[in-house]
C-alpha cells in the first residue's frame, strides 16, 4: 500500500504572553525523506506564535514546491465539546466552523505573542452561562466576575460536558487529558486552543482547496490515496503524551516529543495504518460520528 504523505509536521504550540524559547515554547518537528528515501526529522524552535505561524507557512510553500502531501499535527483541541455553539448562539453549521469564526473574530495575539485569551473565556462564559463557568483558571490579575483562578465548584454547569468524546475514550486509560475548559495551570489546554484555531483557520484559508483537516472537514472515516490526492496538505489534532518519547541529550522535552510524534505517525503510514487511524471504531454510533465530524473534532491515534 502507498504512503499517503512524503512529509509529517508536528506543531507543539504555546499560549506563553512575551517572546520565549526553549521548553514551552513553539517546536515544529518534520519528519521526511532523503534523496535516498530514508526518513530524518528535524526540529526548530521559534520564540512567537507569529514566527511559527511564518514557518509553517514556508515549510509548506517548500514541499508544495516538490508536489509533496504534508500531514500537520497540531497539539491543541480543534473542537469543543457537544453544544459549545448552541450555548453560544451560534447559528451556523456545521458547528465547528461557527466556532472557529467566533474564535477568530475574538482573539487578538499580537507579534510580540501579547493576547486576549483569558478576556475571551470571560466573554465565552458570561454568554454560555452568565457566571464563571465553564471556563476557568487564570492569573489572578486577570480574575474578574465571569472568569475564576481556581476550578468552579463541582456541579457548575453540569450539563455541559467537561470533556469531548476524544477525551473521554483516552481517559479511560492511563493518561488523563485536560479539559478545554481549563485555562490556566500545568498542562493546561484552554489558551493554547483558543489562539491556536484562528491560526489553524488562515493556514487552511491560505491553501484553499489544497488543505483540508480531519475529521471535522473530511468526515470520521478512512483516508485512501483518493481522498490525499487533491490535497498538498492535510491538517489533524494530536496528542504527542500519546506516544513513546526518549529525549536524546541535549534534547528538550517539547523538542523531543515533536520529533518522535512525527516519526511515530510517519510509520503509521509506511505500515499502511494511518488510512484506518483516520476512521473510527468498527460499530460507532451514528450520533458520536455526528458530534465527531460536526462539532468535537478527534485526537488523531486514540
Amino acid at each position: 500500500m502507498a504512503r499517503l504523505f512524503d512529509a509529517y509536521v508536528i506543531a507543539d504550540w504555546t499560549a506563553a504572553e512575551g517572546k520565549k524559547l526553549g521548553e514551552n515554547s513553539v517546536w515544529i518537528g518534520v519528519a521526511k525523506r532523503d534523496v535516498r528515501f530514508r526518513l530524518y526529522t528535524e526540529t526548530h524552535n521559534v520564540a512567537t506564535r507569529a514566527e511559527g505561524e511564518a514557518m509553517l507557512k514556508s515549510i509548506l510553500a517548500d514541499h508544495a514546491k516538490r508536489g509533496d502531501r504534508v500531514f500537520v499535527g497540531f497539539d491543541f483541541s480543534l473542537g469543543y465539546p457537544v453544544g459549545t455553539a448552541a450555548r453560544l448562539a451560534l447559528k451556523e453549521t456545521p458547528a465547528w466552523t461557527a466556532m472557529w469564526k467566533f474564535i477568530a473574530a475574538n482573539i487578538v495575539d499580537k507579534a510580540d505573542n501579547t493576547n486576549n485569551r483569558y478576556q475571551v473565556a470571560a466573554k465565552m462564559n458570561r454568554l454560555m452561562t452568565d457566571e464563571a463557568w465553564p471556563l476557568w483558571g487564570a492569573p489572578a490579575k486577570q480574575a474578574q466576575r465571569w472568569l475564576t483562578t481556581t476550578k468552579p465548584p463541582a456541579g457548575s454547569g453540569a450539563d455541559i460536558p467537561e470533556y469531548r468524546a476524544t477525551e473521554n475514550a483516552v481517559r479511560k486509560g492511563k493518561l488523563q487529558p485536560k479539559s478545554n475548559w481549563q485555562m490556566h495551570g500545568a498542562g493546561a489546554v484552554g489558551g493554547q486552543t483558543l489562539v491556536g484555531i484562528p491560526m489553524v483557520r488562515r493556514l487552511l484559508e491560505s491553501l484553499g482547496s489544497s488543505g483540508a483537516v480531519w475529521p471535522l472537514g473530511t468526515g470520521w472515516r478512512a483516508l485512501d490515496a483518493a481522498d490525499v490526492e487533491p490535497l498538498s496538505v492535510l491538517v489533524a489534532e494530536v496528542w504527542p503524551s500519546m506516544w513513546p518519547t526518549t529525549a536524546a541529550e541535549g534534547e528538550f522535552k517539547d523538542q523531543a516529543q515533536v520529533r518522535t510524534t512525527a516519526e511515530a505517525i510517519a510509520l503509521m503510514d509506511e505500515k499502511g495504518e494511518l488510512s484506518a487511524a483516520f476512521g473510527p471504531k468498527k460499530g460507532t454510533d451514528e450520533a458520536l460520528i455526528a458530534q465527531v465530524q460536526d462539532e468535537e473534532g478527534w485526537i488523531l491515534g486514540v
